[in-house]
């Protein structure tokens, strides 16, 4: 997260967790007609039910209070409120610790060995370092050189997408080398006062 983001995700964690709900973190994007942002919220981690537009709904309402009040934003921006999803972003150590095992992308704010961006499976996390598996090799990141990171999900283990053989065909019996599927997700749209729809099923906007 940027130092914005980090600023202003310390302020709202408070409000968001008296919700009964976790703000994982922040995404601030400047530009010239106006900021953006973005709020990721979750459920707490024993909990069984998953994040709807009502929470989406109750966070937005508070969270816009205190941002007036606060007002750590100047100009005009519009605030987003939504569930992380399957290809959750990270945003904390722990956060990478908590998915040990499973696959990521990530953009360096700074190259290192030559790369801006990597993709590979998280192995674990030491201190503040975090170790990948980039191309069958160990790749250790420090946590502060990570400008942005999401897990990188398992279509096929989501039953999104056919499985695979090592050679990267269908591996369904019956099923062509190179004949692809995809599955698809659909979505309801929120209305908000400036634009005539969210991007998102669990995502309100506002418009300060």
């Amino acid at each position: 997260m940027t130092d914005k983001a980090n600023e202003i995700a310390a302020l709202l964690a408070p409000t968001v967790q008296s919700l009964g709900l976790e703000l994982l973190g922040a995404e601030y994007l400047p530009s010239p007609g106006g900021a953006v942002l973005r709020l990721y919220i979750d459920v707490a981690a024993d909990e069984s039910r998953t994040v709807g537009i009502e929470d989406c709904e109750a966070v937005s309402r508070e969270v816009s209070a205190q941002l007036d009040v606060a007002d750590p934003i100047s100009g005009h921006y519009t605030l987003e409120v939504s569930s992380p999803g399957v290809d959750r972003p990270l945003f904390t150590p722990a956060q990478f610790a908590q998915f040990i095992g499973q696959d990521a992308k990530a953009t360096l704010k700074l190259p290192q060995d030559g790369r801006r961006r990597l993709q590979g499976r998280i192995v674990a996390v030491e201190g503040d370092g975090i170790r990948f598996e980039v191309d069958g090799q160990p790749f250790a990141v420090a946590f502060d050189n990570i400008d942005k990171a999401r897990l990188v999900p398992d279509w096929a283990a989501l039953g999104l997408a056919p499985a695979r053989d090592k050679s990267g065909r269908d591996a369904r019996p019956g099923k062509q080398a190179g004949k692809r599927s995809s599955g698809t997700q659909s979505s309801t749209n929120k209305p908000s006062n400036k634009k005539p729809a969210a991007a998102k099923p669990s995502r309100a906007e506002r418009e300060k």
